[in-house]
């Protein structure tokens, strides 16, 4: 009878480590290979900068309420709050020991595309890859060479705070496999050059899902509520509805979206606010080409 038993109980672990590799196999950090960091050449810094811009770089990295030259010091330290907890977001600066001056290419394009760290660790996806995986190798080269090109910054950034289980990274390769990829967020019946711009625009570098989509108890987007609005992801008051079915924003042209993008007035002549103030501070920086591509995606997603 004993050895009936051990002989269950050794195929229960033998099948509980399976299931455990499986697991591990499915949800481990995911880093692109070298080969794709490769032979990119020397970076556009040009499109460097618009991409710097359009990602907002500068309303997360750049010190609370900095203007003018101030906005390129990528020296992180804000707290992000969250459901799951604070986030601190870090110094992206070109300092080799409190920033990423130390970094290769293809440590930083693994952060930004895929969500792995340095060191082969997931990232918390407070950090906008989930979006930012949409940068081709060369948009994140460019990006790359053109953030080496801004400060150094020594200040450091303090660690996260998260409870259990949040504090357990192992638990972001779940929700990557549940939520991440880098497939278009909606299917578009144009296949205007301009929608496309603003596709890549606005579900990439631009990351605008990440605050008008509400998301699950996971924190992951309600796919079928793509830009919809809903409660502030940092706890505080609501996201608009951004698609064509919004009472107020679907109203406006498209004219009048790139010119809210490029001043900050409503058609209304009522002016942006809250968190949105930073971020068209930084669109703006963007050819009028570009405004005019958000545009017309946002005008041709599914209305909510």
């Amino acid at each position: 009878m004993a050895s009936r038993w051990a002989k269950v109980l050794g195929a229960g672990a033998v099948i509980v480590a399976i299931g455990a590799g499986i697991a591990w196999a499915l949800t481990k950090p995911d880093p692109h290979p070298e080969s794709y960091w490769a032979n990119l050449g020397e970076p556009d810094l040009g499109n460097g900068e618009q991409l710097f811009w359009a990602g907002g770089c500068a309303g997360c990295h750049a010190a609370k309420g900095a203007q003018g030259d101030a906005l390129k010091v990528m020296s992180g330290g804000r707290a992000l709050p969250s459901p799951f907890g604070t986030f601190h977001i870090p110094n992206i600066s070109p300092d080799p020991y409190a920033g990423i001056g130390n970094w290769t290419l293809a440590q930083f394009g693994n952060a930004m595309t895929r969500g792995v760290g340095p060191n082969g660790e997931h990232l918390y996806p407070s950090f906008p890859y989930g979006s930012y995986a949409r940068l081709s190798a060369k948009d994140v080269n460019d990006l790359f060479g053109y953030l080496k090109t801004l400060p150094a910054n020594s200040n450091i950034a303090p660690p996260h705070e998260l409870g259990f289980p949040y504090n357990i990274r192992l638990g972001v390769g779940v929700w990557k496999y549940l939520y991440f990829n880098d497939q278009p967020r909606v299917e578009l019946a144009s296949a205007d050059e301009k929608v496309k711009r603003g596709q890549f625009l606005v579900e990439g570098p631009g990351h605008c899902g990440e605050c008008h989509t509400p998301r699950d108890p996971m924190g992951g987007f309600q796919p079928d509520r793509w830009l919809a609005g809903g409660p502030n992801p940092e706890g505080k008051g609501s996201i608009p509805n951004i698609t064509p079915g919004s009472k107020d924003v679907g109203s406006w042209s498209e004219g009048d979206i790139a010119n809210y993008l490029e001043t900050g007035f409503t058609p209304d002549f009522d002016s942006a606010g809250g968190s949105m103030v930073e971020v068209q501070q930084n669109v703006a920086h963007l050819p009028k080409s570009d405004l005019e591509a958000i545009a017309a995606y946002l005008k041709a997603v599914p209305g909510r």
